[in-house]
């Protein structure tokens, strides 16, 4: 039987990231999308101008009506914006079984819009996150849930021991934003060009875990936290472990940016479909 992964999360009219990225990458990592959506934005790669919020109880319609009738193998939330969708999630997450859960706590665009709410940070820490199998959040966003900056190695550790000690089963630090010092770089082992590097960092409650990448020289970057924690969902979906998932997913990933889509005047998205024949996909208007 097909697997069903499901994503609760807002619209990018531009194509690059939230619903739009999301099932083409759980498509992308051999799973049927499915999706709720939480809140429409008129939105490009290098702004978002608008902003309409989806009513919470037409959230949980939605959401009753995928899971009454699908069987969802694992869930993904991207952004949820305000508290009373948070709240309507988690109920439906509860009532529904929908497990396992990755949250990606979608708070600032790339282009700096605001896309949670001040007042919704609570909801999130304290309804959400503690039924998350996984959250995956960037430093920017780490450093928001904790309350303090998270720049190094070092204290990406922190804040996802502080994050798990909220709840979830696991934390995935994205490295995509963090500075790597050389003091860090000199604590944890690594070379003093590791700033050439990304390196996502894991805690599941026991021990870290990290995945490295070469870090790519590209404005194509649009939509990648949406990406990850999509593929990283079809992964558990089709029934991998979480290292295993993480692992598949954060190739997937380098591979989409590396052949990101020179569309748009800002950052540009991802490929999700890169590892297919571009003749095939794509046509040239000329």
């Amino acid at each position: 039987m097909l697997a069903v992964a499901l994503t609760i999360a807002g619209s990018d009219s531009s194509g690059g990231a939230g619903i739009q990225a999301d099932l083409k990458a759980m498509f992308a990592n051999g799973v049927y999308g499915a999706s709720v959506l939480t809140a429409i934005t008129a939105q490009n790669t290098h702004s978002v101008t608008g902003v309409h919020v989806l009513p919470a109880a037409f959230v949980t319609q939605q959401l009753d009506a995928v899971a009454s009738d699908l069987t969802v193998r694992a869930t993904k939330t991207g952004m949820l914006a305000t508290a009373a969708i948070i709240e309507a999630v988690a109920a439906g997450v509860t009532r529904h079984g929908l497990r396992p859960l990755v949250v990606d706590p979608v708070m600032v665009a790339t282009s700096g819009a605001t896309l949670l709410q001040e007042r919704a940070l609570v909801a999130l820490k304290t309804r959400l996150l503690p039924l998350a199998t996984l959250v995956t959040p960037n430093s920017v966003e780490a450093a928001r849930l904790v309350g303090h900056p998270v720049e190094t190695l070092a204290q990406a550790r922190e804040a996802a021991q502080a994050i798990a000690a909220l709840g979830c089963g696991a934390v995935l630090i994205k490295g995509g934003h963090l500075g790597v010092e050389a003091s860090a770089a000199a604590a944890t082992g690594r070379p003093d060009d590791d700033d050439a590097v990304v390196t996502d960092l894991l805690w599941d409650g026991v021990r870290f875990t990290t995945f490295d990448r070469p870090r790519l020289a590209t404005r194509h970057t649009h939509g990648t936290g949406c990406t990850l924690a999509s593929a990283i969902t079809a992964r558990l979906a089709r029934g991998d472990g979480l290292i295993a998932a993480i692992t598949e997913a954060c190739a997937y990933l380098h591979g989409a940016i590396g052949h990101g889509l020179d569309l748009g005047a800002g950052p540009g998205p991802t490929d999700h479909g890169w590892f297919l024949d571009r003749s095939r996909r794509f046509s040239d208007p000329g």
